[in-house]
Formats: C-alpha cells, sequence, structure tokens
C-alpha cells in the first residue's frame, strides 16, 4: 500500500533516482539492501487469524538512513511476529537522506503516516488499534525513538482523513538503535529525544561492542523510569556487534528475539 496519495511531503523531483534492490551475491555473506526509495510503502504480513491476538508492529529496517536492509531486518522479521500472533507490516521508507533535511524527517513523516494508515485499516486487518507498536534496527531503532518521542506535533500538515487518526504508538521495539547519542561523549540524549511521561514503554536491545553506543539505549530507558513510564525493559549483552537483525550467531545476543516476545507477553501484547 501506498503511504501518500500523491508525491510525499517536501519530495523534490529528480533529486533521487530510480529505486534499486542490490541483492548479495551467490555465497556472499551480505543482505538484500534497497536503494533510492521515494514512494514509500507498508506491507502487510497478516497473522494466522487462528493465532492472532490482534497486535500490529510496523517494523522499519536500518541502513544508516541511505539504504534499507529490507530481509534480516524487514521480511524476517514479520515472519517472526506471525509466529507470535502478531501482524507485521514491513515500512519501506524513503532513503537516502534528503539534502538540507535533518537525517530522519522524510522517514518520520512515513512511519507517522504509516501508523495512522494501520489504525484506519483496523477492522479490515482485524487488529486492535490500541496495540499498535514500532520496531526499529540501527537507524531504524532511531526512526523508531523517534515515533515514540514526536508524535503530539506530527512531522507534516494534514493530507487527508487517514492524519485524523493517532500517530502515538503503543509501544517500542529498539534493537542496536542509533544516533541516540553523541559518539564521543556518549553522557547524553540527543536534544531531538523528548522523553515525557507520554512516552509508550519501550524495549531495548544492544551490544557492550557495537560501534553504535549502547549508552543511547541506556540513557534512553533511564530516561523512560525517570518519567515514571512504567513497563520499559532493557538488555545489554557483552558481544554480537551490529547489524545482526534476525540471523543466528553464537553470541547471547541472538536470543533478543525470545527476551522481546516474553516482554510483549508480560506486557498484554500477545493477549487476545
Amino acid at each position: 500500500m501506498k503511504l501518500w496519495p500523491d508525491t510525499a511531503p517536501g519530495e523534490v523531483s529528480g533529486e533521487i533516482g530510480n529505486e534499486d534492490y542490490r541483492k548479495p551475491k551467490p555465497g556472499a555473506k551480505d543482505v538484500l539492501r534497497i536503494a533510492n526509495v521515494s514512494v514509500p510503502t507498508i506491507t502487510f504480513y497478516e497473522a494466522n487469524p487462528t493465532k492472532s491476538n490482534g497486535t500490529v508492529i510496523i517494523v522499519c529496517p536500518g541502513g544508516g538512513y541511505n539504504i534499507l536492509a529490507y530481509e534480516h531486518e524487514g521480511t524476517q522479521v514479520c515472519e517472526w511476529l506471525n509466529e507470535l500472533g502478531i501482524t507485521g507490516v514491513l515500512l519501506k521508507y524513503r532513503v537516502p537522506r534528503r539534502k538540507n533535511r535533518p537525517p530522519h524527517d522524510a522517514p518520520l513523516q512515513d512511519l507517522q503516516r504509516a501508523i495512522s494508515l494501520v489504525r484506519q485499516n483496523a477492522s479490515n486487518l482485524k487488529i486492535d488499534p490500541q496495540k499498535v507498536g514500532v520496531l526499529g534496527f540501527s537507524a531504524g531503532g532511531n526512526l523508531a525513538m523517534m515515533a515514540v518521542t514526536s508524535f503530539e506535533e506530527r512531522a507534516y500538515s494534514q493530507v487527508d482523513s487517514v492524519d485524523q487518526y493517532s500517530c502515538r504508538p503503543d509501544f517500542g521495539i529498539l534493537i542496536y538503535p542509533a544516533y541516540l547519542v553523541d559518539r564521543k561523549s556518549r553522557d547524553a540524549l540527543l536534544p531531538d529525544i523528548k522523553i515525557t511521561s507520554n512516552t509508550p514503554p519501550c524495549f531495548f536491545a544492544h551490544t557492550g561492542d557495537d560501534h553504535v553506543p549502547g549508552e543511547g539505549s541506556v540513557l534512553a530507558y533511564l530516561a523512560l523510569e525517570k518519567a515514571g513510564v512504567e513497563g520499559s525493559e532493557l538488555h545489554v549483552y557483552p558481544y554480537g556487534g551490529h547489524g545482526y537483525g534476525m540471523r543466528k550467531n553464537n553470541n547471547p545476543v541472538s536470543n533478543w528475539p525470545d527476551h522481546a516476545g516474553i516482554w510483549m507477553r508480560s506486557m498484554g501484547w500477545l493477549q487476545k
């Protein structure tokens, strides 16, 4: 489903080239990359009706706001969510970064619009409009963080009746989220991230050897606690690096989907 009835907000004709699917070479330990997205979409992975619990999660792949890592941080995530009875919605947001705009600016417009579209279609999707989460990896984790902290002011002017539906996520799952702290000082969240008592609860997973500072997840978790937001959960593993997504390895961080599932169950998101 296209997110916008016409051209997406702020798009400049000719600025971005043709959409490009960059498939990994046979036998290479690479990932599918999608580049040059100017027509953002959402793709629905509906849960089996016999297992569905009414929860829906919008998945935001990472890629530095330059490309989208569309399989191990996208399609495979939605398939895992289906196993839990959750409808997955894969967001193909605009990349690369637009000139003279903050890196998250166009993607946040796309994610807010996607949240509202999902709520508008709740009856068709047979999902609960009060059980809408966001899940993001790396830059997609930053995008998820912006969604859970920026919903009180929509990032674009209302387009149509879709935008009358709330763009506030009910919860967030942030896996090695990027751009939350300065990489040198690492002692405070960046000014764009404004956590309040109205911020939804979040689940975080990070590793100590990640080149993206784990302090971002830690400080965001502590800010949620300080703001009085109940129910957040933080996991910091010693090893695992960055960009593993749904891929298994010998490090305990590979178990993050299990822990996220337990957290969602404890929060009531997996109850019918």
